[in-house]
This record gives C-alpha cells, structure tokens and sequence, in this order.
C-alpha cells in the first residue's frame, strides 16, 4: 500500500520523465528536419553539378569533332582555315582536359583515396610550365602573362621544395583558369612565388571583375558556382577552388584572397615543405616528367 503523497510523487515524476522524453523527441524531430532539408540541398547541388559538367564535357567533344571533321573536308588551297580550325580545337581540347582533371581530383579527394605523393619539385619550371598552358587562352583576350619569382639570387635555376608536383599544379592552375577568366581583355595576370620562412608562397593578381562580399562566402563550397545563369558568359564548373581548398588542407596549406571588384584579386597560398615519400627518391621538373635527383641541387 502507498500514501496519496507518494502516489501523487510517482506522478509527477512520471509527467516530468514524459515531458523531458517529449521535448527529447521534439529535439531529435527538428535535428532531423535539418538534415533531411541539407540531404535535400546537397542532392540538389549535386544534380545542378552534374548536368553542369555533362554539357562543359559534351560541348568540347562536339566541337572537337565537329572541327575534325571540317578539316578532313578543307581542300589544299584554303589550308589557312586548317590553322585556325587547330587553334579551336587546341582550345577546346585544353578546357576538357582541365575540367576532366578537376572532376577526377574532386573523385578522389572525396573518396579519401589521394595521398600526397611528396618530392623534389623544381617550382620554377613546374609553374612555367603551368604557364605556357595558358598563353593560348589568355592570349584570346590579349592578356599578358608575367611570372616573379622571388628567391635567393642564382639559385632560380636549383630550386626545390618538397611538396606534390601533381597537386601543386592543379592548385595553381585552377588559380589561372579563374584569373584569365574573369579578367578583363587587354589586361595582365601576374603569378609571384616566394618563400616565407620554410613556407613555399604562390601568388596569383588578376585586374580583373573581383569577388563581391556576398560572394567570397561561397567560392570554396563544392558544387556551387559565383555565376549561376544559364546564359553565362564564363565557363566552368565552379568546383576548381574548392578542390584546391581540399588540396591545400591535405598538404597542410592554407588559401587567402583579397579583392577590390573591377580592380584587382589576388589567391595566395601557401604550403609547407612535406615529408619525402616512402620508398622514393626522385624529383620533378614540372608536374609531369620525373626525373632522378641529382647531387648538389639545393632543397629546401
């Protein structure tokens, strides 16, 4: 037998655990709401992406044909127009490439299946190298190109930092890609390097459209574009700074940028000198060619 106060204690116990399990349970519903509406943003985003890329991918391979086949009926006489046909489809060739390479780096990054493959990387070659791929597209819009690189006198030739030649230029490449691309004609894009203590710096200065405050909040989200019309002049995916974020962030780097709309923007990243791969010993030149090191070369 129990008294009416402790009967009357046991219930209100009881209401206390029922109201605290109900506001529990209110908690887990909104909790829940929330991630059920960003599955649905993320799904959306994903699906904006991918009929995004489809046609960036589809349109260069039909210009590429579509020029291959108009070369093979051009007659000797009017070989002038073979040149010009070239030019395109270099042109077009190089953006598939370059849209390519970002959709397989933004694959593994997310598939957590790309380790830093560290060596000896000649940063003056690999970022002349990065360079003279651009010179067809900037040329289009009659942009300069400068380069700086800013070390000790007489070591510009034996540079070289430990780091990812692949990863490095794909960073400093998409960097380009946004500078030549949203650079105004007849203007100049100027890439610095530099060391800042241990640190290897890598500059890029546009005199181009810049980046609005509204704007600087999402140029690192994956999947999401600063120009999202479907009439837009500027091409791309809006994937290259977010995978270059990804990049830095697995080699321990970090990426800032500064601008002033329709003066100038400037990307710097800097990244710190890795840890020499396992089992390996060698070097590279540019980012694609591996050579074995020598002796007597500085590193840094």
């Amino acid at each position: 037998m129990v008294t009416d106060d402790q009967l009357l204690q046991e219930l209100e116990k009881r209401f206390r655990e029922n109201k605290e399990s109900l506001l529990q349970l209110q908690k887990m519903t909104s909790e829940l709401k929330e991630v059920n509406k960003k599955l649905e943003e993320s799904e959306a985003l994903k699906t904006h992406f991918i009929s995004n890329i489809t046609n960036e991918i589809i349109n260069p391979f039909a210009a590429i044909l579509g020029l291959s086949r108009n070369i093979l009926d051009v007659k000797k006489e009017n070989w002038d127009k073979v040149i010009s046909m070239v030019h395109l489809i270099h042109s077009e060739a190089f953006n598939l490439d370059f849209q390519l390479k970002n959709v397989f780096a933004a694959a593994k990054l997310e598939a957590g299946e790309w380790i830093p493959d560290i060596m000896n990387v000649n940063v003056n070659q690999l970022i002349n190298s990065t360079l003279d791929g651009f010179k067809y597209e900037a040329a289009k819009k009659r942009i300069e190109l400068y380069y700086d690189f800013d070390v000790s006198p007489g070591i510009e030739k034996s540079f070289y930092f430990l780091t990812d030649p692949e990863k490095l230029k794909i960073i400093i490449s998409n960097l380009l890609s946004n500078a030549v691309k949203y650079s105004n004609s007849e203007s100049e894009v100027t890439v610095k390097a530099r060391l800042e203590g241990e640190n290897l710096c890598v500059s890029v200065i546009d005199k181009g459209i810049g980046v609005s405050e509204k704007n600087k909040k999402i140029i690192f989200d994956r999947f999401k574009r600063v120009d999202n019309g479907i009439n837009s002049v500027n091409r791309g995916h809006g994937l290259g700074l977010s995978v270059n974020k990804a990049i830095l962030d697995l080699l321990g780097g970090e990426i800032e940028m500064t601008s002033i709309p329709n003066e100038e923007t400037v990307f710097t990243i800097c990244i710190p000198p890795g840890e020499r791969s396992v089992n390996y010993d060698g070097m590279a030149s540019d980012g694609n060619e591996f050579l074995f090191d020598n002796d007597g070369d500085e590193i840094f």
